[in-house]
């Protein structure tokens, strides 16, 4: 079950310069219950003797409301010489934290030298003068991806996000807004007019992979019928089978994904991509997480990844991609399918099954 809706902080940060701002008041005005502190600085001291996975538990409940200098990022698509990945750009008007609690997620480890919290970042002017200069100056078209630092739409009845972004969007034909969430938090979605420069994403896992590595998350079924639910109100929808995890009943059970969101859906691209960890990642992850962590650490990963991430093998890989491959092309012959920053040697193999310009993260 979702639980993003009933996200409640037990502690909202306000930076004192956006202290008056209506936007900041209205938020506060959500959490009659928090404790509201004043702070000088857009930083959290932890105390010494709290671990690090302590830390990023207790963050999951810890608002910040400040702002940012810089809301879009330009990732160039370049991880070293054996990994590949499209440029696009990262738009970032939140940060640091997220709500759900993803063993796995590798932003948790990105943003561990930072005090473990959720921070919104409510100078949206800034915001939109960033999008417009990043769009005056590309004369291709060029992607905004939503979802690569946060999920775009588990806080989006707090911040309204969409309600503003949708329909400036919709000025920009040469650009275009990717969301990726594991939520089904689309009212707001519901309530606007669709426009083609909308890609609304959904990360997807079998229900046994959901409850046992992403606690909080919405349900398979959730987030297959959130899907449904925005294609036909006129989005145009996507799905990301990623990280696959392997345990003993993994072809079943993504065969059995599959069905269910391609007889409830038509999307125009899936893209598959397989756990990937940062070898640092396991120590904060098992303090955070024990058991659950462990679990899913005891595989046989190997490095020597350009992005420095440790990978399944070659050989797991390329027998996980052709399953579902030939799982989704049984059904429907016609959706586009991307693999998610693999090595060369795999896209040799799928060359002629997956196009490199047709992933989650970019328009084409």
């Amino acid at each position: 079950m979702d639980t993003a809706k009933k996200f409640k902080p037990h502690t909202i940060m306000v930076w004192e310069k956006v202290a008056e701002n209506p936007e900041t008041i209205r938020i506060i005005n959500l959490f009659p219950s928090a404790e509201v502190k004043f702070i000088k600085q857009q930083r959290l001291k932890v105390a010494h003797n709290i671990s690090s996975g302590k830390a990023l538990r207790r963050g999951k409940r810890l608002l910040m409301i400040g702002q940012t200098t810089s809301f879009v990022g330009n990732f160039d698509g370049y991880l070293g010489n054996n990994i590949f990945c499209c440029p696009y750009r990262k738009l970032v008007p939140l940060s640091n934290g997220c709500p759900y609690f993803c063993t796995y997620c590798y932003l948790a480890f990105v943003y561990r030298k930072f005090s473990p919290f959720i921070k919104i970042n409510i100078n949206y002017d800034t915001m939109f003068k960033q999008i417009r200069k990043a769009i005056r100056f590309n004369e291709r078209l060029i992607s905004f991806n939503m979802g690569e630092m946060l999920d775009s739409l588990a806080l989006d009845h707090i911040t309204n996000l969409t309600t503003m972004l949708i329909p400036f969007f919709s000025y920009f034909s040469n650009s275009f807004l990717i969301l990726l969430t594991k939520s089904c938090n689309i009212d707001n979605l519901l309530n606007l007019k669709p426009n083609k420069q909308i890609v609304v994403s959904w990360s997807l896992n079998p229900q046994y992979i959901i409850n046992t590595y992403e606690p909080g998350t919405a349900t398979l079924d959730e987030r297959i019928n959130a899907a449904r639910k925005c294609q036909q109100h006129g989005y145009r929808i996507r799905f990301r089978i990623d990280p696959v995890i392997i345990y003993a009943d993994w072809k079943d059970q993504y065969a059995n994904l599959i069905q269910k969101m391609l007889i409830k859906t038509v999307p125009e691209n899936i893209t598959l991509g397989m756990l990937r960890l940062l070898p640092g990642h396991f120590n904060l992850a098992m303090e955070a997480y024990g058991d659950r962590a462990f679990s899913l650490w005891n595989k046989k990963f190997v490095k020597g990844a350009s992005d420095g991430k440790l990978r399944y093998m070659h050989s797991q890989r390329v027998e996980f991609y052709r399953f579902l491959i030939d799982t989704i092309c049984s059904i429907n012959k016609d959706v586009s399918i991307g693999l998610c920053r693999e090595t060369p040697q795999i896209w040799q193999i799928f060359k002629d099954l997956c196009d490199k310009q047709k992933c989650n993260c970019i328009n084409w």
